[in-house]
């Protein structure tokens, strides 16, 4: 009996990453990365895939220096102070509009290529953004029970594509590789590779067991990564690269184009249907944590006029700025990665943990990582580097324009 408990805490906690990082990322990746081919965005994805199972250990690591039940946030008040925990939260906020904007673009592209009906991309975000609005407002309850039949669609549907896809895979198009383009796409998988901010929830979860932790962190983001590769092979061996760069440029998701080059209605209507189910699932518990997060930090009781004002607000300024750029998909993306992600679960977690190792001088055993300060060093080497790259791609497209 003591076995299976143990494994059932090592599932749940593989299933609760793995549910975390799938979401709204895997419809923008093959856009992202079909400039590159598939060889080279295999690659990117393996080294994203390592740099955020490394991140992550960092933030066992920092959570073992903390009480029980601390969070990311008060972490950073812990061992950066007042200031380092309103950049924490000014970081978390822009985190959650960007993908709550990417989600509602997304969310009423889908609508308008399923039902059409002669109403306008504007109208059909509005509708997305209302059909979700009132899930939240009613709550945890509610939301599980939704959850249950998004992400049972979720599964289905992309079994399916997978199903039909296959006999109309073009090898050919699976050879193209341009490692020039490689990086661009890195931002945008690091929104689909985040799973760190449930890391505090994990290790109350698993009581603190480094060693199931450890386990669930590998298995569980190893499950994003393999569906990952196969979707990215099924669409970059489908869509001919030149459309997969007309749909980035064009801020569109990664199944829109397929009805422009696959002489198969279901297939579209499956692929319209997992998009529909994917950006759903994820966009449902994303509200709901942005909703509860706001609260708390506003200090803001959920009941009432109260409870009302924050849903408002929590879908009112992301529904303001979809509304205004409708083709900010890709764009929000980036900037969640690039920036959010980036900063939060690329440059803060060796940063915590060298706080922890080297001013605090926490105990040897608690370390997750090996490499010292060499490697500590190297990973926010690499988060400030891709946060510039991010900022520099974005002044570069404005002054463009």
């Amino acid at each position: 009996m003591k076995i299976f408990h143990s494994m059932g805490h090592v599932a749940g906690g593989s299933l609760l990453i793995a549910g975390t990082s799938i979401g709204v990322g895997m419809l923008a990746l093959p856009v992202a990365t079909g400039a590159a081919g598939f060889l080279p965005s295999a690659l990117i994805y393996f080294l994203c895939w390592l740099f955020m199972i490394a991140t992550a250990l960092l933030l066992v690591e920092v959570s073992l220096s903390m009480p029980k039940d601390t969070s990311f946030i008060s972490m950073a008040e812990k061992l950066l102070g007042s200031t380092g925990k309103k950049v924490f939260w000014i970081a978390y906020l822009f985190l959650f509009i960007t993908v709550m904007i990417a989600h509602i673009v997304g969310g009423g592209a889908v609508l308008r290529e399923i039902f059409g009906m002669g109403l306008s991309g504007t109208l059909w975000t509005i509708v997305y953004a209302a059909a979700i609005a009132p899930i939240v407002y009613l709550g945890t309850h509610t939301v599980d029970r939704i959850n249950i039949v998004l992400l049972s669609g979720t599964l289905l549907s992309y079994f399916a594509f997978i199903a039909v896809s296959l006999g109309y895979i073009d090898l050919s198009l699976i050879s193209h590789i341009d490692w020039g383009k490689t990086w661009i796409a890195v931002p945008i998988l690091f929104t689909a590779f985040t799973f760190q901010v449930i890391i505090p929830t994990l290790m109350t979860y698993m009581e603190r067991n480094v060693r199931k932790i450890r386990i669930a962190i590998f298995v569980g983001s190893s499950i994003p990564l393999v569906v990952y590769l196969i979707w990215e092979f099924l669409i970059l061996g489908i869509l001919p690269q030149a459309a997969l760069v007309d749909a980035a440029k064009a801020g569109e998701n990664a199944v829109e184009p397929l009805k422009h080059f696959v002489d198969s209605g279901s297939l579209s209507a499956i692929g319209k249907g997992f998009a529909f189910f994917a950006m759903t699932t994820s966009f449902v518990p994303l509200a709901l944590s942005f909703f509860d997060f706001l609260a708390d930090g506003l200090h803001m009781k959920k009941k009432g006029k109260n409870k009302t004002a924050l849903v408002a607000a929590i879908f009112g300024i992301p529904l303001f700025v979809a509304l205004i750029y409708p083709n900010v998909f890709l764009i929000a993306l980036g900037y969640a990665g690039g920036v959010s992600c980036a900063f939060l679960f690329g440059l803060m977690p060796p940063l915590l943990a060298w706080i922890c190792r080297y001013r605090h001088h926490a105990p040897l055993e608690r370390r997750q990582l090996a490499g010292g300060k060499a490697l500590l060093a190297f990973l926010m080497l690499l988060a400030i580097l891709i946060l510039i790259g991010e900022i520099f791609q974005q002044l570069l497209l404005l002054y463009q324009e």
